[in-house]
């Protein structure tokens, strides 16, 4: 199975993998980038620069693939003003998966203008607190893009492994800067009516995607 999907690229060490993975088996991926900057620095940006450009001059089969179906642009979206949102005390215990939520939210309009019927991410099965089961279920529903996840059932090590191999694994590592507003104690069952209603109550997170996606920015590859 192949297709066109929107591949979200954080800059770690997991999506370059997912990237990859599906590169060889035939998709078309366009990428997409949330900057969290100016809580963040810019490294993350760079850092996914840097890794879709690697693969992109790789030799061998992934570099085939990455030039033949990797989309020159890369999307970057601003969203931290959204983020920030969420780091009240009545949803901050829900935070990552409102920030993946919104990432979601944010493909399906980047999807819309490339006629995606995927979303790939990274996410690897109870690795971190947004990837416990109940909380997958409550950030795939944000979209109507089907999720691609490789890795799903793969270990960190495996995906170290594969990345060493790769030669992103260099590239990627360094301080995890995704949860940089994220709480000590995050929610690990997403609770979908909580969710929405947290998300109404700070706008609407169609109108938060849509705000963030406004703002975008291209950089070509």
């Amino acid at each position: 199975m192949s297709g066109i999907c929107v591949g979200l690229v954080s800059g770690g060490i997991d999506s370059p993998v997912a990237v990859a993975r599906m590169l060889m088996a035939g998709w078309k991926i366009y990428p997409l980038h949330a900057s969290q900057e100016p809580v963040t620095g810019p490294a993350a940006e760079e850092k996914t620069v840097a890794l879709l450009r690697h693969l992109l001059n790789m030799e061998g089969p992934v570099g085939d693939a990455a030039r033949e179906n990797l989309s020159r642009e890369l999307i970057v979206v601003p969203v931290a003003e959204s983020l920030a949102l969420f780091t009240e005390k009545w949803n901050h215990s829900e935070y990552f998966i409102h920030m993946k939520r919104l990432f979601n939210a944010i493909a399906t309009l980047r999807g819309e203008q490339i006629d995606a019927t995927h979303v790939l991410s990274g996410e690897n099965l109870g690795q971190v607190s947004s990837q416990t089961l109940g909380n997958l279920g409550g950030v795939e529903i944000a979209t109507p893009l089907l999720p691609l996840r490789p890795l799903l059932a793969m270990d960190k090590v495996t995906i170290m492994t594969m990345a060493r191999k790769l030669g992103t694994l260099e590239i990627s590592e360094g301080p995890e800067v995704c949860d940089a507003l994220g709480p000590s104690k995050p929610t690990t069952v997403a609770n979908k009516e909580w969710l929405e209603s947290s998300e109404e109550r700070v706008g609407g997170l169609q109108h938060l995607a849509s705000s963030n996606f406004s703002q975008l920015r291209i950089v070509n590859l």
